[in-house]
């Protein structure tokens, strides 16, 4: 017994070694991924939403900031910091809050208290702005786009096709073209257009898994401002 007691010693000290370096390649590891995720201002361009109100209005009638005769059109869903290869950082850590002035300023052009909350939650809090920063961005990202006549809170629906829609959006912004922009449907009627800028929100061609949600040749609702 006492020839092996000290090879079982060696034999403790060498597995706890390796134990502790296992540890500390683990805890690298997670630091690792911790930082990784955390994202702030770690993305290649923005996703305009731009959501058509009157169908929002359709399903969310007690949505009073939006709806109830407002007689919206397209208003702004959000900004979204995009990676190329499809998709965005989200949910970003913040300890900072839209004050009252940026919310009043933002209403302007996102017509509801609880959507500005949720998308700097969502998403602003990702771009490594502040709320006032993140909301002037936008603002000037949905001045940026110019709304084809035919689309400016019309007070009669419309029957569109999507190739249709594309080219008012075209002849009333000449820079963009179809690998820019997304079009969204639900149940025959047209939903949402997004639209994507770079960092200084030029017009830019959008990254992977970007694609269009409104039938192709088939015409689909756009619904009367309300």
């Amino acid at each position: 017994m006492s020839r092996l007691r000290p090879a079982l010693i060696i034999a403790a000290v060498v597995a706890i070694c390796f134990a502790n370096a296992a540890l500390a390649r683990h805890s690298h590891s997670d630091k690792t991924r911790s930082a990784d995720t955390s994202a702030v201002g770690q993305y290649d361009y923005y996703l305009m939403a731009l959501s058509w109100s009157p169908t929002f209005c359709e399903t969310h009638p007690d949505e009073e900031e939006q709806c109830g005769h407002k007689g919206y059109g397209f208003v702004l869903h959000g900004l979204w910091p995009q990676y190329e290869n499809g998709g965005g950082p989200q949910r970003c850590a913040s300890a900072t809050e839209p004050d009252r002035k940026t919310v009043a300023e933002a209403l302007a052009f996102m017509p509801s208290k609880r959507l500005i909350n949720h998308e700097w939650h969502t998403h602003g809090a990702c771009t490594g702005l502040d709320p006032a920063g993140y909301f002037n961005l936008a603002d000037r990202a949905f001045a940026s786009l110019h709304v084809p006549p035919e689309l400016n809170a019309p007070h009669s629906g419309l029957q569109m096709r999507a190739d249709d829609l594309r080219s008012a959006l075209k002849r009333a912004n000449p820079e963009l073209r179809d690998d820019m922009m997304s079009l969204h449907c639900s149940q025959g009627e047209l939903v949402e257009l997004r639209v994507c800028l770079d960092k200084n929100l030029a017009l830019r061609s959008c990254g992977k898994r970007m694609r269009t949600g409104c039938p192709v040749a088939a015409p689909f609702s756009v619904p009367a401002a309300n």
